[in-house]
């Protein structure tokens, strides 16, 4: 019966959930609407790009140039989507599709690069991770998982499994940078050098593009490793399907590798610069701040337009607590860049450090609008804690709680200091039931995270004569994170069709 269940439930999903891809003309079992995906990458693509760097608008020309050869080869698609192209201020490369046709590649890819072609290869296979709507599949394919166990549960148990869907939203977070499968890297590399072909590019630069990319990753060179190999495995695999999907397109085509060196002339002029930056970047990392200091003062010597390298001076002021200098860097980064959230971040947490409030309130507002994170929002809780603003200060604790990391852990520690006092319930869950002997027998479990200690508990129940009664009771000792901790009331006067609750009144942290 429980088999028969669950072969019915997934063959209605497969029925309900199957649709023709738009690239391959195969029908694909995907459970996510066109609208869904053109709303997560509509709301997504702007948080991702602030993640990463942010715009690289030091070179307009070069975004311009680099949309119109992404416009071309997407529009050999055939697939109705609303393309953007966008090139990040990150050294790392890397390019990646959001769903909806929302595409980036890194200035970092973009130096390596050697031809039009080979632009044209990367964005075709970007764009074919969109039209084909691999996404989509993905998070499909995990629904289909999550159904088979629920339904295997239910048909097992009376148990409720309804939360097994919630981890789904979660994906968004990684959906640009996710690992596609195999097959979906190799879909995307035949159908992108068709797209190129159409479009008037020699379809070489693909199989150029990848045995650059075999070769460095077989240099085991970490910046590679580390940017597109991570969601683009390369593989002589891919090489040879690339050299006969070549052998059946039109020969020749456009190379382009003039025009690239064109447009890549001010980029390329400038990578001693963010050479510098990178590693000043490390050394700051690794707590070198003399060595950073002078790494950001060479990519300045090198490039002072760059708003990067003038927030990477006011880090090394900052980690050494030179507030107002850290200020003065911050300033002129945001000066040449207003939009990026990271600066506004910095300048807000120099503030709050010199006890400049309001002027720290209002950038990590402005940060927040740009890109939420857990600092923003753990400084925000602790400037309205100091005020006295206690609801609001809660909401930016509970906010970061929930991200872990040493920010999670310092939130989730604050938070407990105001609202454990007053609402215990919220965090420490108890039960009661009767011993062998008649007697009470009452719980609670430690869900604050944290260890605490001095619980008092209120044990209600109905007594022989079936009235009422409530008592209060102590539980002792320390208790660690998640332990449950259990006392025996003693009390055994209760009529014997009764039941006891019990409700947490206080606790407190140890300090």
């Amino acid at each position: 019966m429980r088999t028969t269940i669950l072969h019915l439930t997934l063959l209605l999903i497969f029925l309900t959930g199957c649709s023709v891809n738009p690239v391959t003309g195969k029908r694909d079992l995907i459970l996510v609407s066109s609208a869904a995906e053109l709303e997560m990458g509509k709301q997504n693509y702007e948080p991702m790009q602030q993640s990463q760097g942010g715009e690289y608008d030091i070179d307009p020309e070069l975004t311009r140039y680099v949309q119109r050869v992404g416009n071309s080869v997407a529009a050999q698609s055939g697939v109705a989507l609303p393309y953007e192209f966008v090139v990040l201020n990150n050294s790392v490369p890397n390019a990646w599709a959001l769903p909806g046709g929302k595409i980036a590649i890194n200035r970092g890819l973009l130096t390596e690069l050697n031809s039009e072609a080979e632009l044209a290869a990367v964005l075709g296979h970007e764009a074919v991770h969109a039209a084909a709507r691999h996404t989509a599949q993905q998070i499909s394919r995990g629904q289909i998982a999550q159904v088979g166990v629920a339904v295997t549960a239910i048909a097992s148990s009376d148990s409720d499994y309804g939360n097994l869907y919630a981890g789904g939203a979660n994906l968004l977070a990684q959906m640009g940078l996710s690992k596609y499968g195999r097959s979906a890297e190799l879909e995307s590399d035949l159908y992108g050098m068709q797209y190129m072909s159409k479009a008037g590019y020699d379809p070489q630069g693909a199989v150029a593009l990848q045995e650059t990319f075999v070769r460095l990753s077989e240099g085991r060179q970490s910046d590679w490793l580390s940017g597109l190999f991570a969601s683009h495995p390369p593989s002589r695999e891919r090489v040879e399907a690339n050299k006969a999907t070549a052998r059946t397109l039109p020969s020749g085509g456009k190379q382009g590798v003039d025009e690239f060196r064109a447009a890549m002339a001010q980029t390329m002029s400038t990578k001693p610069a963010y050479k510098a930056y990178d590693e000043g970047r490390k050394a700051l990392s690794e707590k070198k701040t003399d060595e950073a200091l002078a790494l950001a003062n060479k990519a300045l010597d090198l490039y002072d337009r760059e708003a990067h390298f003038h927030a990477l001076r006011g880090d090394v002021r900052l980690s050494a607590d030179r507030y107002d200098m850290a200020i003065t860097n911050y300033n002129r980064a945001i000066d040449r860049r207003d939009d990026f959230f990271y600066y506004h971040l910095q300048r807000g947490l120099a503030k709050n450090e010199l006890g400049q409030t309001d002027g720290a309130e209002a950038d990590l507002n402005r940060s927040l609008e740009l890109l939420p994170t857990a600092p923003a929002h753990f400084t925000l809780g602790k400037i309205a804690a100091k005020r006295g603003d206690k609801v609001k200060a809660i909401e930016h604790y509970r906010l970061v709680s929930q991200a872990g990391g040493d920010y999670g852990k310092a939130a989730t520690t604050a938070l407990l200091k105001l609202d454990l006092p007053t609402n215990p319930g919220n965090y420490i869950p108890t039960a009661c039931g009767n011993n062998a002997d008649g007697s009470i027998v009452a719980s609670i479990r430690n869900d604050t995270g944290a260890q605490i200690t001095n619980i008092s508990i209120v044990v209600s129940y109905s007594d022989a004569s079936g009235r009422p009664v409530s008592r209060q009771q102590s539980i002792g000792g320390k208790i660690d994170p998640g332990r449950i901790a259990s006392i025996n009331t003693g009390i055994r006067a209760v009529a014997p069709d009764s039941k006891c609750s019990t409700q947490i009144i206080s606790a407190e942290l140890v300090e």
